[in-house]
């Protein structure tokens, strides 16, 4: 029996520079920046250390019915939006019920519910704790919500890895179509955790950006002169379906998902392994998928966030994988114009790897000063040609706890 094909059909986000997929791929291509100062009377209030983020464009509160809104977290919000232009971009498959699955991710979930509720709880009393709660905090909530909302009961499934939650809830859907658990999934991921708490949690262990006076060049993967990312927020969702169900209802297909590798490393909850062993694992795990070698890759969406230890060890793990062919691929780091989404990333990040392939140009990577000697990535602040023949690409996710996925994707 042959391994059915994956497909992309349908592609959704909003995010730190668009309200849309496409309005998003747009301004990454222009060169764009979503970060900005944070205009919250908290900011002053707890005198945070970081005054800024890549908050999402548009807020979805303002794109979705009230009544929709006002039982969702801000993080199901984005998820909701999202979802919703990728599955009328897919052209709204008719599809049973028991054969549409989800996949979907996270990496903290719905923190303002949580923390909104604990506030309530201390001043107002129990009494005025709303009775939806918990059902708006929880990590799946985002995963419930679209099966609710787009009647998918084949399964609904929520990744919680960090910073490679979407990016393996992608590789999980990419599985589990194979396995025949259905003929179209919902997968991506989001996050809206721009929040006082986590500010201040990932300022203390040095983790973020500085620049207080510049913030749209806070961002900065790749240059010498970077000190930490920027916090992002949003949504991105693919609908994935396998390539004879695509085919059969005519629908127009982005890219094929040809391969996925999922690791963990075990070396340390927040500090990736700086010999890149779990990384390449995983990025030895997406060719084998894919049935392809280090010389059939075109481009490469980086994760690089712009941490000062983040950026060497990945460039270190994916040349014990590429060898020296690793500095002749175009990169992008597209972080330094979104921002970091967290569990939101990898989907985002995945959906420009697709479009880079269907539009054969990497994205420009922005803020880079100086090349750091230590990343000699074939990286660019100018769009970056990838040529006219088959397109094969990877995009890098990894996250605290050793979480390591990578998803390869080829032009059909």
């Amino acid at each position: 029996m042959s391994t059915p094909r994956i497909v992309v059909t349908g592609i959704g986000a909003t995010s730190p520079i668009g309200a849309t997929a496409q309005e998003s791929w747009d301004a990454l291509l222009d060169g764009a920046s979503g970060a900005r100062t944070l205009e919250y009377d908290w900011v002053e209030k707890y005198q945070l250390p970081v005054t800024f983020a890549a908050q999402a464009k548009v807020r979805p509160d303002t794109v979705l019915p009230r009544p929709v809104s006002k039982r969702l977290d801000p993080a199901s919000q984005f998820a909701m939006v999202a979802a919703q232009e990728a599955w009328e971009d897919a052209g709204s498959p008719e599809v049973a019920p028991e054969r549409l699955g989800v996949d979907f991710a996270t990496g903290i979930g719905g923190v303002w519910t949580l923390l909104d509720a604990w506030d309530v709880l201390r001043e107002k009393g129990p009494r005025r704790v709303m009775p939806m709660t918990v059902p708006m905090l929880m990590p799946n909530a985002a995963a419930g919500n679209l099966s609710l909302h787009f009647g998918a009961r084949a399964y609904a499934r929520t990744v919680a890895s960090a910073c490679a939650s979407s990016t393996e809830s992608i590789v999980n859907a990419v599985e589990h179509l194979r396995a025949g658990l259905a003929d179209v999934v919902i997968a991506g991921g989001t996050e809206s955790a721009i929040h006082p708490i986590t500010i201040a949690s990932f300022a203390s262990m040095q983790a973020l950006s500085r620049r207080n006076d510049d913030p749209a060049t806070a961002s900065r993967p790749g240059s010498i002169d970077r000190d930490g990312f920027v916090m992002g927020e949003g949504a991105a969702v693919l609908i994935l379906e396998t390539e004879e169900h695509a085919r059969a209802r005519g629908a127009k297909i982005y890219a094929a998902v040809v391969g996925g590798g999922v690791t963990a490393d075990s070396y340390h909850i927040t500090a990736n392994d700086p010999e890149g062993h779990g990384a390449a694992r995983a990025v030895e795990m997406a060719l084998a998928m894919a049935d392809a070698s280090p010389a059939d890759i075109t481009h490469i969406n980086a994760h690089a966030t712009s941490t000062p230890v983040g950026d060497p060890n990945e460039y270190q793990a994916l040349k014990a994988v590429l060898g020296d062919r690793v500095d002749e691929i175009p990169v992008s780091a597209t972080k330094a114009s979104t921002g970091h989404l967290l569990g939101g990333t990898g989907a985002l990040e995945a959906m420009f790897t697709i479009l880079a392939i269907r539009d054969r140009v990497a994205p420009p990577t922005i803020n880079i000063t100086t090349q750091d000697p230590e990343v000699p990535f074939r990286i660019s602040g100018e769009k970056q040609s990838l040529g006219s023949g088959p397109q094969l690409a990877i995009s890098n996710s990894f996250g605290f706890g050793g979480h390591n996925a990578v998803a390869a994707f080829t032009t059909v």
